[in-house]
């Protein structure tokens, strides 16, 4: 049912993703750690159907997208293709983007409420662009990011040619796109790539403490952040300042609203409920 509260971890699809359903988040994990959670067709079903569950679940005020074992995610499991060979019709790419990943990068940037990352290793091709697509990341000393299509003779997916310029800039966009070189975590951060750089013991502390924070929070409000920055990349500035204008009016007749400035003429810590 819409809304139930599940008491125990949920398995979606033979254990390829896992789901922790809590009282206002769901931890999503990654969970084919012997391929590096490496993405298959059977894997691409079933991580959307978490993320749609989490997105129809009105208790569920945030998501922790996670990984099992040592590394994050390495793609596409390419041992799950049909292999060329000399002679052969090449393979369809075309197809595993339409079908899997261009609407996996495109519910992660739609989903109305936080998305948090922790990265626990190493996020190639595809991995490191999906956790590029979530709000927040958080990434563990021992993770790296790698853009490995160009090693192959591919072209950054999954976003990679979007988010990578806006983040890190045109010159190093260029430079991991096309050398495939593998950053660090703390590179990664330096470069503003991602949020933070963690130790290995305390990341994932971090990015679920992080969630159930925000998943507490204003939750209307903080949708509404998240949609006027994935706006902003394509605004002009009268144009972003009118949506601003237009989401602030939404925001300010929320309860939420009204709560936070009780809360604070009452110097007391605020209990947002996340309604309209």
């Amino acid at each position: 049912m819409e809304g139930e509260i599940m008491s125990e971890t949920t398995v979606i699809s033979e254990q390829s993703i896992l789901v922790d359903v809590k009282d206002t988040y769901h931890v999503i994990t990654l969970n084919r750690p012997d391929k590096l959670n490496s993405f298959n067709d059977e894997m691409h079903r079933a991580l959307y159907a978490a993320l749609e569950a989490a997105d129809a679940d009105v208790n569920c005020r945030a998501i922790l997208l996670t990984a099992a074992g040592k590394g994050f995610c390495a793609g596409q499991d390419l041992g799950d293709r049909v292999k060329p060979t000399p002679g052969s019709p090449p393979p369809d790419l075309t197809q595993t983007i339409g079908d899997f990943y261009n609407p996996l990068i495109r519910k992660l940037k739609s989903i109305n409420m936080p998305i948090v990352c922790a990265v626990n290793g190493v996020a190639a091709g595809a991995g490191a662009n999906i956790a590029m697509a979530c709000d927040i990341v958080i990434a563990s000393e021992k993770a790296k990011f790698i853009q490995a299509f160009a090693k192959i003779g591919l072209v950054p997916d999954s976003g990679g040619t979007y988010f990578l310029p806006r983040l890190v800039g045109s010159a190093r966009a260029r430079g991991l796109a096309m050398l495939g070189t593998p950053i660090t975590a703390a590179q990664a951060e330096e470069w503003g790539m991602i949020w933070k750089c963690s130790s290995a013991e305390t990341f994932l502390d971090e990015a679920t403490a992080m969630v159930q924070e925000l998943s507490v929070g204003p939750t209307i409000g903080l949708g509404l952040i998240k949609q006027a920055l994935n706006a902003s990349e394509g605004n002009t500035l009268d144009e972003q300042l009118d949506l601003e204008r237009d989401y602030q009016g939404e925001a300010g007749r929320t309860p939420d609203y009204l709560e936070g400035v009780t809360a604070f003429m009452e110097k007391r810590a605020p209990k947002y409920s996340g309604k309209r």
